[in-house]
């Protein structure tokens, strides 16, 4: 488990999923600025330069960025921003810690980026993408480009027809979103959409990324994993095809089967680091003094969680054991 718990607690699905696939990821989602790049020449995650220029993250927001270099196809060198807002809600400064990164890595490196946001968010109406000033004698307009997930809601068929790996990414998150409340049509979604993946006749490493995406974003209560899990196999067997296992996985069925305490609260501290982000080291141990009952509840109001305030608004209102 030690592995699967550094790997969570440090990265997330949409990391992983940008890293495995960056040039799809372009191509799908910014394709004007994906045909100035030539893909024959190897890209570069800058993820140490992004630490010098990413000095704070606020306690409960999720994001995910990527800082890359490319080459343009007349041969110079290009440095992309990717930031993807997974849990966004409206928020006033955004554009301007958009406008802040930017001229970070100017003021830091010397060099011009193109910056671009996934918003991740269900608010039809919150689409930032500028930050400006304006005076007398001094004045400032910084756009940046944004891609909408929730608006590939009334493209469902295009992302059905499309090989690209982030269709499947979209419609994963989609279906996430529309069954909060849906729970058992989330395991169909699940099983319909890791199914898809062999009906493209995908290569074993895409299934497995991306098997390993959805898994990770389609979150389900104990119960409906165990169908589900059942239904796959079932499925993979008919198929006479191999058997996904991964880490992640090994380490559920574990802690499911031996029903210890210690096994729930991995479980459950994994979760909620995948819903609400860092975990300070007191609501860690607040989780950790939980009943194993306690622990199944909490593993269940957790899939309706969206900030580390609805995780503090559920501890406050169920007692230490």
């Amino acid at each position: 488990m030690t592995d699967e718990l550094s790997r969570a607690d440090n990265d997330s699905p949409w990391k992983e999923i940008l890293e495995a696939y960056f040039p799809q990821a372009m191509q799908f989602f910014f394709p004007q600025t994906a045909a100035l790049i030539n893909w024959q020449r190897p890209h570069e995650f800058l993820d140490k330069e992004f630490q010098q220029i990413a000095r704070e993250a606020k306690l409960g927001r999720r994001y995910a960025d990527k800082l890359v270099k490319v080459w343009l196809l007349q041969g110079q060198e290009l440095w992309l921003l990717i930031h993807v807002e997974i849990q966004a809600k409206a928020e006033d400064t955004f554009a301007q810690r958009m406008f802040s990164y930017n001229l970070r890595i100017f003021d830091r490196f010397a060099q011009a980026a193109i910056s671009l946001a996934i918003l991740c968010d269900s608010d039809s109406t919150w689409r930032p993408n500028q930050y400006s000033y304006s005076y007398p004698d001094s004045r400032l307009h910084f756009e940046f480009g944004i891609v909408k997930l929730l608006d590939y809601q009334n493209r469902w068929t295009e992302l059905e027809a499309s090989n690209n790996p982030f269709a499947t990414v979209v419609m994963a998150h989609l279906k996430t979103k529309q069954t909060s409340k849906k729970l058992g049509e989330r395991k169909n979604w699940k099983f319909s959409l890791i199914r898809r993946l062999y009906e493209l006749g995908l290569l074993e490493t895409d299934i497995r990324n991306l098997y390993r995406f959805i898994d990770w974003v389609m979150i389900l209560p104990k119960g409906l994993e165990a169908e589900f899990w059942q239904e796959l196999k079932q499925f993979e067997q008919e198929r006479t095809m191999s058997y996904i296992t991964t880490g992640e996985r090994i380490g559920y069925e574990r802690g499911k089967e031996e029903g210890k305490q210690e096994g729930e609260q991995t479980l459950v501290l994994r979760l909620l680091q995948r819903r609400v982000g860092e975990l300070p080291q007191e609501v860690r141990g607040q989780i950790q003094t939980l009943s194993v009952e306690q622990l199944e509840a909490l593993g269940e109001a957790l899939l309706d969680f969206t900030a580390i305030e609805d995780l503090l608004n559920w501890l406050g209102e169920h007692p230490l054991a």
